[in-house]
């Protein structure tokens, strides 16, 4: 079963307060399921990469074989793509943390969109957030 998950990291203050969201879909568009958790306090980065990680454990709970990412951080596909290094020192872990859950998969793919094309991910981002502050 192939899922496309929608994941999205945030932070308010850069570092500060951060959370991550995933939304996955199946063939049909249909959302079958969403989490969103907060992370403590991080960059948006580090929040991104940790929405990759939530977005693959969710499908994998839910069963998938395949995965398509879908998300917001250019910076974070194209690391993930292979098309960018990872140079911070921080960063490295995360990623590789990323690699080791997607091959988890038999296949995998993440692509980055506008964030308007990802805002239920984005809403789910912002609604963890506002609740862990309260």
């Amino acid at each position: 079963m192939k899922l496309t998950v929608h994941v999205d990291g945030g932070s308010r203050g850069n570092p500060g307060p951060a959370a991550a969201g995933a939304v996955a879909s199946n063939a049909d568009g249909e959302i079958v399921a969403e989490r969103g958790e907060m992370i403590g306090i991080a960059t948006n980065n580090v929040a991104e990469y940790r929405a990759v990680l939530l977005g693959a454990s969710l499908a994998l709970e839910l069963g998938a074989s395949e995965i398509e990412l879908v998300n917001d951080s250019e910076l974070i596909a194209h690391q993930l793509n292979g098309k960018y290094k990872v140079k911070h020192v921080d960063m490295k872990p995360l990623y590789l943390e990323a690699i080791t859950a997607l091959n988890d998969f038999e296949s995998w793919s993440i692509r980055c969109v506008r964030r308007e094309q990802n805002e239920l991910a984005d809403l789910l981002v912002n609604q963890t957030l506002d609740a862990g502050s309260l």
